[in-house]
C-alpha cells in the first residue's frame, strides 16, 4: 500500500479576494478520508472582520451579513485551523490541497495578523495542481473543475470549501494511480521535494515565456508557502 491508500486530509479555503497577503478567510474545510474509515468533515465559517466584496460573494456565496451572523471570530478559528493541520501532520497524514500554496499563504498571513505567529508546515503536503502541471503536458485550463474533468474525478461543486477539499483528495488518489513511479510509490518526503522543484521549473518557464512576449516580470514559483515580505 502506498500513501494514497492511507488516511488523507483534504484542505481548502474560500476568501475575500485573490491577493494572498491581504485576503481574509471566510470558510475553510478539512476533510479526512480513506484508510477504510468514515469520512470526517470539519467546516469553519468565519467573520473575517472586513466587508466581503461582492465579487467574492459571487464566487463562494457567503455575504458579509451571513459571516457576521454565523461566523466565528477570526483569531479563534484561524488558530484552530492551524492546530488541526498540525495534528494531521503529527499523525503522519498528508494534507492535500489544489494550488495549496494560495491557501497556506493566506492562512499564514491570517495567523500573523490575528495571532502574531506564522504557519509551520511540519508534515507531508500533496498538491495535485503542481503534480498535474509537471507530469501532464496537455494544453488548456487547469482549474480544479477542469482537472477533475480531465481525470474523471467527481467534484461536487466549485468554490465550496468542503467540495473542493474532497475533490483535491480524490485527485491526489487518482494521480497516485496514474503516476506510480513519480507519485504513488514515492516516499512523501521525496514527493514534497519534487513538488518544490516542479513548481520552480514551472515558474522559470513561465517567466521565460513572459520575457519573450516583452513582459519583464517574474512568475512566483514558491511552494507550498510564499515567504512573507
Amino acid at each position: 500500500m502506498g500513501w494514497a491508500d492511507g488516511r488523507l486530509c483534504g484542505f481548502d479555503t474560500e476568501t475575500t479576494g485573490a491577493d494572498r497577503d491581504t485576503a481574509r478567510i471566510v470558510t475553510a474545510t478539512l476533510v479526512f478520508v480513506g484508510a477504510g474509515k468514515p469520512t470526517e468533515t470539519i467546516d469553519f465559517l468565519i467573520d473575517p472582520g472586513v466587508e466581503i466584496p461582492a465579487e467574492a460573494t459571487a464566487i463562494h456565496g457567503i455575504t458579509t451579513e451571513q459571516a457576521r451572523a454565523g461566523g466565528r471570530k477570526p483569531a479563534e478559528a484561524i488558530r484552530e485551523i492551524a492546530r488541526r493541520l498540525a495534528t494531521a501532520w503529527s499523525d503522519r497524514i498528508p494534507v492535500i490541497g489544489y494550488n495549496v500554496s494560495y491557501d497556506f499563504t493566506v492562512l499564514d498571513r491570517e495567523l500573523r495578523r490575528h495571532c502574531g505567529t506564522a504557519l509551520t508546515i511540519s508534515g507531508p503536503v500533496v498538491d495535485p495542481h503542481v503534480i498535474d502541471r509537471a507530469l501532464d503536458h496537455r494544453r488548456g485550463r487547469r482549474t480544479l473543475e477542469e482537472t477533475c474533468r480531465h481525470y474523471k474525478v467527481r467534484h461536487g461543486g466549485a468554490h465550496d470549501a468542503a467540495e473542493d477539499a474532497l475533490a483535491a483528495a480524490r485527485l491526489a488518489w487518482r494521480l497516485a494511480r496514474k503516476y506510480p513511479a513519480e507519485v504513488g510509490d514515492a516516499d512523501l518526503a521525496k514527493l514534497y521535494r519534487d513538488q518544490i522543484g516542479w513548481s520552480r521549473q514551472w515558474a522559470d518557464k513561465l517567466t521565460s515565456y513572459w520575457r519573450s512576449q516583452g513582459q519583464n516580470k517574474p512568475a512566483d514559483g514558491s511552494w507550498p508557502l510564499r515567504p512573507a515580505a
